[in-house]
């Protein structure tokens, strides 16, 4: 993170507040302080980068759009913000389906963020409706094995757990699992969530006590895909 906040500074001295590399630099930064779990510093640089970028860049340039992808993961940390990301969740996800098309991979990132902030808002019908869209269209685009297709599957086998469809989400997880033991390998932290998770849908229903396991390992996996860049 030091060479985040040492490029951001010289860039400031050397281009200026709003140059396009000092916003790079900048949203940089607030992806490397999201993962490090400083929310809060996170946040006020995003909202501060977005401001910029929708004053320099205008309000659907790609660059403006990932910057609100970044501010809404960043409010996905604090609960009495949830309702904002939505909000500013849905305009992005608009503004990239009128601008890039409803299969580019920047819309599809956006509508994966929306899946996740239905499902902390509750709204797990919602959720598992856009999941099933994504991963079709993923599937489409990028290919059955591609990560992006199976990030898409897992969030799909998470919203049907929700609606308490086990057997469904068992088989989905189950496929998943296969795929990245055979695409990312056994040690991969993807591949490890997704063999945790088996572990607990297999026990779910006859367990009460496995839905706790279950959503300390949903919150894990929210957690490392909050520190991924949108898009990764």
């Amino acid at each position: 993170m030091q060479l985040d906040e040492d490029t951001l500074a010289r860039r400031r001295r050397d281009l200026g507040e709003d140059h396009p590399d000092t916003l790079a630099a900048a949203s940089g930064l607030a992806v490397s302080l999201r993962a490090a779990g400083e929310y809060q510093a996170a946040r006020e640089l995003e909202e501060d980068t977005l401001a910029r970028r929708r004053r320099v860049l205008g309000e659907d340039h790609p660059d403006t759009l990932a910057s609100a992808d970044n501010l809404a993961f960043s409010l996905l940390a604090v609960r009495e913000q949830h309702q904002a990301a939505r909000e500013l969740a849905e305009d992005t996800l608009a503004r990239r389906r009128r601008v890039l098309g409803e299969d580019h991979p920047g819309t599809l990132t956006s509508a994966s963020n929306l899946v996740m902030l239905l499902g902390r808002l509750g709204e797990h019908q919602a959720a598992r409706e856009l999941a099933e869209d994504i991963l079709a269209r993923r599937r489409r685009v990028l290919g059955e094995d591609h990560p992006d297709t199976l990030w898409s599957a897992f969030s799909l086998a998470g919203a049907l757990t929700e609606l308490g469809e086990y057997q469904a989400a068992k088989e989905l997880n189950e496929d998943i699992l296969a795929r990245r033991r055979r695409v990312l390998g056994d040690g991969h932290r993807d591949t490890m969530i997704s063999a945790s998770f088996a572990l607990i849908l297999s026990g779910l229903a006859a367990d009460p006590k496995a839905r706790e396991v279950m959503e300390t390992v949903m919150a894990a996996w929210a957690q490392s895909v909050e520190g991924r860049p949108p898009g990764s």
